[in-house]
Parts: structure tokens; sequence; C-alpha cells
């Protein structure tokens, strides 16, 4: 990194070796390095997604800065375009409610009433370009980069989830059964269907009448009430929660049993038929265990 001064500016120039997509920042200390702060009066190559010469051009005066010997690094955030959307806050009937008819099976029961804070969930599955992006690599057996990422155990997406935060400075997790639960019944704007967002599964998912046993492009179909996609089908999605039955009690913001041998797995896939692609559907897997049905989308907020 290379500094210039032309009166009341600063010129940096540097090189990027990474085509990721980063945002950039500028940032000064004042105390030989010993704490930094942003630049705020900046021009130039904020935002890249290619390798090459970058120059940023700081109006130091405009900020109030006049010392000659601050200290200047670049901050890089890596812009993953995570898109998110809010879910209001509410009660709601989780489990097997009448809509779902008698396709229930019986660890859907018993239907009980849970109570959650607001949160944000991924619009979309993750795709494969996103968790490149992260990751570096591309375990999915279907392939391309709009695609749900799949092949990825529970213990991959911690792995996952990790670096992501690491290099956003977001506080992404996976979603509580509940959350997810919530989140594909159209959370406050619920219409009470049997999918996600329709009674009619050809309209909101990917599953064994179209998906030509193969993924397909997330955000693809039709979405729910409150603006999700494929939250029915195309790939099982990994929860947070730990699998177990049902107790039945009223709950507020609940995370599962406190141990297990098996996660959650909410959502159903692309190899299923109707039946199995229900907003109530749910199973369990290994932490360890991965296949080219399973998925997985993100959430933050509110736990």
């Amino acid at each position: 990194m290379q500094t210039s001064f032309t009166g009341s500016d600063v010129e940096v120039t540097f090189t990027l070796t990474t085509d990721k997509s980063l945002n950039l920042e500028l940032q000064y200390s004042a105390d030989n390095g010993n704490s930094y702060h942003s630049c705020h009066t900046v021009s130039g190559d904020l935002q890249s997604q290619t390798s090459g010469n970058k120059k940023i051009v700081w109006e130091c005066v405009k900020d109030g800065m006049f010392k000659a010997d601050v200290v200047l690094k670049i901050a890089f955030k890596i812009n993953l375009a995570m898109a998110m959307v809010f879910v209001e806050g509410g009660t709601f009937t989780m489990g097997c409610t009448s809509e779902q008819d008698n396709d229930c099976w019986s660890d859907e029961r018993p239907a009980h009433r849970v109570t959650l804070d607001d949160f944000y969930v991924g619009k979309y599955e993750v795709t494969q370009a996103q968790w490149k992006m992260i990751m570096g690599n591309n375990p999915s057996h279907f392939k391309g980069d709009n695609l749900p990422v799949e092949q990825v155990s529970w213990n991959d997406v911690q792995i996952f989830i990790r670096k992501l935060n690491a290099q956003t400075g977001e506080q992404y997790r996976l979603p509580t059964e509940a959350e997810w639960e919530y989140a594909a019944r159209g959370g406050k704007k619920s219409c009470h269907y049997k999918y996600s967002g329709s009674n009619v599964a050809d309209s909101v998912a990917w599953y064994w009448n179209d998906s030509r046993e193969t993924t397909h492009p997330v955000g693809t179909k039709s979405p729910n009430e409150i603006g999700i996609y494929d939250m029915s089908g195309n790939v099982w999605e990994w929860c947070s929660d730990w699998y177990d039955d049902y107790t039945g009690d009223a709950q507020t913001d609940p995370h599962g049993p406190p141990s297990g041998t098996r996660h959650v797995l909410r959502g159903g896939r692309w190899s299923f038929t109707a039946g199995n692609v229900r907003v109530s559907t749910r199973d369990g897997y290994l932490p360890d265990y991965h296949d080219g049905n399973m998925g997985f989308r993100l959430v933050c907020g509110s736990q």
C-alpha cells in the first residue's frame, strides 16, 4: 500500500490479489496504531469484485484530520449479498395442524403453541456461489452457482457460519426449528397453507413431480406470504435444534432439547412426494451426515 498527500487529500493505492466481492474501508490511527477510526469522506474503489490495482481518496481535511503522521490501513469485509427477510415475532401453532390433513407423521404431534421474538431469515437457501466465496470449495453433487449448496453436514455448516461471521462482522446462525416453521408458515401473515406459500405444491416447491431428479436455482418458484422462497422442497434445511419428539407444552423461543444424537432437518427435498414437503414435515440426521438433498438457510437477530 502506498500513500501520497495532495494538499487536502490523501491518495492510497494498493493491489488486490483476490476476485472475491469485497467492501473496502479506509481507516486511520492518530495514536501510532493503538486504535483505528473510519475515514468518512472517501471515494474510489470502495467495492471490488476483481483483482488488480486499486485507489481510494480520503478528503482528510473535510474529516477534520490535519496531522501528517496518521497511520492508515484498509479493512476488508466480504460482500456476500445475503438477502434477509424480516419476520415479526408472534404466536403460532407448531406441528400437525388441521390443513395438513392426514399427511402428518407421528413426530409432528402433538401440535403446540409457540411464541417467538422478531428475527431475520434468509430469503433464499444458501447458494453454491456463496459457499464457495467463504469456503473456497464446492461439495455439491449438482453444480451451479445459483443452485442451493448441498452435500453439507450440520458440522460443515457450523464451520461456514464461523468463517462467514468472522469475515462479515455479522451474527448469522442456523434457525431454530420453531423459527424455521414460523417463517415457512408466513409468520403473522400466515394464510395457513399446507406448503410454504400455497396449498398447491407445484406453485412453491421443487419436489418429485417436477424436479426432474435434481435441485433447481433458488427463488424460481413462488414465495410464501412474507417473501421467502423454497421452504418447501428443493433441499432439506438444517436447523440448530437436536431432534426429538414434541412435548405438547406451550413454549417461548424454544431451542429444542439440551442434547441428542441427531439434528433437525425441515422442508423436505426435491426427491420427496408432495406429502413430505409440507410446512410441518421434519426429520433428524447425525451432525456429520451429508448427501445431495441437504442444504440450509441462515437467520440473524433475536434468539
